[in-house]
């Protein structure tokens, strides 16, 4: 039981001085987030990040629309009828990348630059 308060009480200590460990992957600067629908709007948390290895957790909220992701090394895509949150892994290297929802490319569409 004293472990238990001790392992407690040096979390909560090491969450207060901002120590790196168990942060959710949500707020680790290698995350990215990127969102289609509901309505007519495709977004990406970041428009400029530095290469290396990325989660993107990508939350597609419409049946009607698709994220798409291109780029050096990099062809990914959800499925225009689903309606779900997927998570990809991807070296992203230096240049540019292009997301788009592939039925509505003219108009939903955006740019990500990797230096």
């Amino acid at each position: 039981m004293r472990q238990l308060a001790i392992a407690a009480a040096l979390a909560a200590i090491a969450a207060a001085l901002g120590v790196p460990g168990h942060a959710p992957a949500a707020t680790r600067s290698n995350t990215l987030i990127g969102t289609d629908g509901p309505g007519f709007t495709i977004t990406l948390s970041k428009t400029t990040v530095k290469s290396g290895t990325y989660t993107i957790v990508i939350h597609d909220k419409s049946n009607i629309h698709n994220f798409h992701l291109t780029g050096p090394g990099v062809n990914k895509l959800t499925s225009v009828p689903a309606v779900a949150t997927t998570t990809w892994r991807v070296t992203l290297k230096k240049g540019t990348y292009r997301f788009v929802c592939d039925p509505h490319a003219t108009s939903m569409k955006g740019v990500l630059r990797v230096t």
